[in-house]
């Protein structure tokens, strides 16, 4: 198997000392990863939960291709191209009702970055600063400053806290105490909160933890309540993962402000959105060049990228996109069922393409010494699957047939065995 072991390349959430070899993948179709010498992975986890309908989607790859035969790159200040409008156009329709405007970006992190700065400018142009922002125990939104400062503080940002700012952090909604998250952002609310964030229905990063459309809807009513802002991180969630296009419509909720990025191009090439109502755009509309919105990255709006986006928008339009989904939903579904009652695991969640399921072992957290054992072994049957500590997790581009799902599903079950014989 081709591992690369004397490279200069510093990995992203990789400790080398324990890690110290790469794949070198040199292929990649529909559902699947092919190393330089064949072998093959079975991508379960859409490689790191970007790539939608499948690698290589021919009308992406396609899209791509004419449009470097026009544009590349250019300055997105004082000069537009097609593909931008149009990709906007498009966004607009759609999304929710009501998110009329899209500011481009090259990630998650960055559209996130940019939805808190978004929300703070509001305030302070309209004359009545707030710079409190409330979000969930457990969330994760990405790895700038602003969005560690958002996201649980933990392993992944604990070196940098003296650069962090303080959020106001409101319990994550378990089953049967979804009160206890109500009354305390309410109390935060009433004392003049800039803005909530969430990831809408499900926690990426911190677990897979899920909650329902309901409670979702309850957090907006209660942020409306109080004239407080309304941000969903559908950076993970968008583009089907829960099951329909945006985990927002699922509790009939409209943000204030969304962010979109990974499945934005179908996972082809690195594009990020925030989109806002019109009055977070008029806000900052105004004579004085001060109020403008100051943030902006050299790439913004890449054409080849907005290319992308697009050709991944036209296959959405198509009922089969949509079917596939589906019909992922129902086999994911039938997966998790097989896993219900069994007491090697301590939780088995599934919603839409999604399934998590928490081994029953000693020590949790992302940091548990079992992920790299676990990891191992899926790697060495050919599928990559990456827990988060202890919790396994299926998510799968929407092209994977359901012969190579139970490839996943089989190996789940003999590393549960393994680890309750004590062989893992």
């Amino acid at each position: 198997m081709t591992v690369v072991t004397n490279s200069p390349v510093w990995r992203p959430f990789t400790q080398h000392a324990l890690q110290p070899g790469a794949y070198q993948i040199a292929h990649a179709e529909g559902a699947w990863l092919t190393a330089e010498d064949g072998t093959r992975f079975l991508d379960a986890i859409s490689s790191w939960w970007v790539i939608t309908h499948g690698h290589r989607r021919p009308e992406i790859m396609a899209a791509i291709r004419r449009q470097t035969e026009t544009l590349d790159q250019i300055i997105f200040a004082g000069f537009t191209h097609e593909p931008a409008e149009a990709l906007a156009r498009r966004l607009v329709e759609i999304t929710q009702p009501g998110l009329e405007y899209v500011f481009y970006s090259d990630s998650g992190s960055t559209a996130v970055e940019v939805a808190i700065k978004m929300a703070l400018g509001f305030w302070r142009n309209r004359g009545a600063p707030r710079a409190r922002v409330i979000a969930m125990e457990h969330s994760y939104h990405g790895d700038t400053v602003g969005t560690m400062s958002a996201g649980a503080r933990s392993v992944f940002n604990a070196p940098y806290e003296a650069l962090l700012f303080e959020v106001a952090r409101i319990p994550f909604p378990e089953k049967g105490k979804e009160q206890e998250t109500f009354d305390a952002l309410e109390a935060f609310c009433r004392d003049g909160a800039a803005a909530l964030i969430v990831e809408p229905l499900i926690l990426g990063a911190g677990g897979m933890l899920t909650y329902e459309p309901q409670t979702l809807a309850e957090m907006k009513r209660v942020c409306e309540k109080y004239g407080v802002l309304f941000i969903a991180d559908e950076v993970m969630t968008g583009f089907g993962r829960t099951g329909t296009l945006f985990a927002c419509e699922q509790a009939g909720i409209v943000p204030d402000i969304a962010c979109y990025s990974k499945g934005l191009t179908g996972g082809a090439a690195p594009l990020a959105v925030t989109m806002c109502k019109r009055e977070i755009y008029d806000a900052h509309y105004a004579p004085e060049r001060a109020r403008a919105f100051f943030h902006s990255s050299s790439f913004t709006a890449n054409p080849i990228g907005c290319a992308a986006a697009l050709a991944n928008l036209d296959i959405w339009r198509r009922t089969d996109a949509r079917e596939k989904v589906a019909n992922l939903c129902a086999m994911q579904s039938k997966r998790a069922a097989r896993f219900a009652d069994d007491p090697r695991f301590l939780d088995v969640r599934h919603l839409g393409v999604i399934v998590a399921l928490d081994l029953k072992v000693a020590q949790s957290g992302y940091l548990a010494t079992i992920s790299l054992d676990l990891m191992r072994f899926f790697n060495a049957r050919g599928l990559l699957l990456r827990p988060l500590g202890p919790t396994v997790y299926v998510l799968p581009p929407y092209c994977i047939t359901g012969e190579e799902l139970d490839l996943a599903y089989d190996a789940i079950d003999a590393a549960a065995d393994q680890l309750a014989s004590g062989a893992l």
